[in-house]
């Protein structure tokens, strides 16, 4: 009898052993907290990702990957995501960011109507304005130069290319501004 329990006790302890070590070896390899997910970095694009994704952090894609297919690296845009603030067609350049914008405010836990936002592609001056304290009118001129010059803005990370808009004024804009209707 005390054979038998013995052996029952070291059969579940070695169960218990190898299917921890399986576990860590599964999360190693596939662990969705890690800030950095790896491919060859020969034959691959470093993208970092952050805003309403399930896993924000660096990524390293394929070459050809589009911004659809780093939001399905980070494990999908949350419910929260904004899609006019995105555009999942665009293709990845190595060394770029993206925020994937939200939908509602996330510190209101009480908003029900989504957050008020501009257009930045369409927009005119008066319109850019009025996300108070953020564009200014020479900000708003300046805006709408760029895209004339260069054309519609494609990611939102672009209005750092815009005279006047550093990382500080970004910020402020990100969460207000969207890239099409």
């Amino acid at each position: 009898m005390y054979k038998t329990i013995l052996i029952i006790i070291a059969i579940t302890m070695i169960v218990i052993i190898a299917m921890a070590v399986v576990d860590k070896v599964s999360n190693d390899i596939t662990d969705p907290t890690s800030s950095v997910r790896s491919l060859s970095q020969d034959d691959s694009l470093q993208i970092t990702i952050t805003g309403e994704v399930a896993h924000t952090g660096v990524y390293y894609m394929p070459l050809r990957s589009t911004l659809g297919d780093l939001c399905l690296s980070a494990g999908g845009v949350s419910s929260n995501a904004d899609g006019k603030a995105y555009n999942t067609g665009y293709l990845l350049k190595s060394k770029q960011t993206f925020y994937i914008a939200p939908l509602y405010d996330n510190g209101d836990t009480c908003q029900v109507s989504p957050i008020n936002k501009v257009n930045v592609n369409t927009a005119d001056k008066a319109t850019l304005m009025s996300i108070v304290k953020v564009f200014s009118s020479s900000i708003a001129d300046k805006i709408i130069a760029y895209r004339t010059a260069n054309g519609q803005f494609t990611r939102l990370e672009d209005l750092e290319s815009v005279g006047d808009i550093g990382p500080a004024t970004f910020e402020k804009c990100k969460n207000l501004v969207t890239l099409h209707e």
